[in-house]
């Protein structure tokens, strides 16, 4: 089926057509998907950049879109023109989300008609970040929120795909796909530090001693001591990590 493109700020992708079921990711502005299937108001759908599945809610999509800048910032808000004054909403744009510019003026930007953000808040659509640590600790203290992708709230493993997302370069959205992904990889260069994998979580190194991660006993992303974390994790699940360098 034809591409499509979401067009609101984030929604949840459900494992069934039904709002009661697990919240299995998110789906940002921007972001591409095919159209799987259609069952009354829901849409089965795959998106583009993890080839991820679940359903939607079925509405309006944008058929077109040629992103010119990235969001730079954990949210970017939005605002709305009235009588030449910018005024702001209860409504953002979240970091990596890709954006095409309509309009530009003073230091705002609108990307649809009459949604405007701070042309400050982004990156042209081309950057890379090289430096993962700086992405991750944008999101310091981001309460843990399963399946989720933002500032609102972010898993585990999406707060390790959220660099490779930014950069648009391929990495799987779960735990055990990524470890498969991460033994296969012949090209270590993205992989700057070890990530460490349990069943069903992931860190990320920061240098010899800490870790950064969505970790849910605390509920949060937060850095902590990596041989203090080896062991809290095994005391309480046996389970010891995967190093991957």
């Amino acid at each position: 089926m034809k591409n499509n493109f979401f067009n609101s700020s984030v929604t949840n992708l459900n494992s069934k057509p039904s709002l009661n079921s697990e919240i299995v990711t998110q789906i940002l502005y921007g972001e591409k998907f095919k159209i799987l299937s259609k069952k009354k108001n829901w849409l089965k759908i795959k998106t583009n950049f993890d080839k991820y599945i679940g359903y939607i809610k079925n509405t309006k999509f944008n058929r077109n879109f040629n992103p010119t800048n990235k969001v730079y910032k954990l949210k970017s808000k939005i605002f709305k023109k009235k009588s030449n004054k910018f005024l702001s909403t209860n409504k953002f744009l979240f970091f990596g989300t890709g954006i095409s510019i309509k309009k530009q003026e003073k230091a705002f930007i609108e990307f649809e008609k009459n949604k405007w953000i701070k042309i400050n808040d982004t990156k042209k659509i081309d950057h890379y970040e090289r430096d993962f640590k700086k992405i991750l600790k944008l999101f310091i203290n981001t309460k843990y929120l399963w399946g989720g992708k933002t500032s609102n709230g972010i898993d585990c493993s999406a707060l390790i795909q959220i660099y490779f997302y930014y950069n648009r370069v391929f990495f799987p959205r779960d735990t055990k796909d990524q470890i498969k992904f991460c033994k296969k990889l012949s090209d270590k260069k993205l992989i700057k530090k070890n990530i460490l994998f349990w069943k069903g979580h992931v860190a990320i190194c920061l240098n010899n001693k800490k870790l950064i991660h969505a970790y849910g006993p605390k509920k949060k992303v937060l850095i902590m001591d990596i041989n203090k974390t080896i062991d809290r994790i095994y005391k309480t699940t046996k389970l010891k990590p995967i190093y991957l360098k």
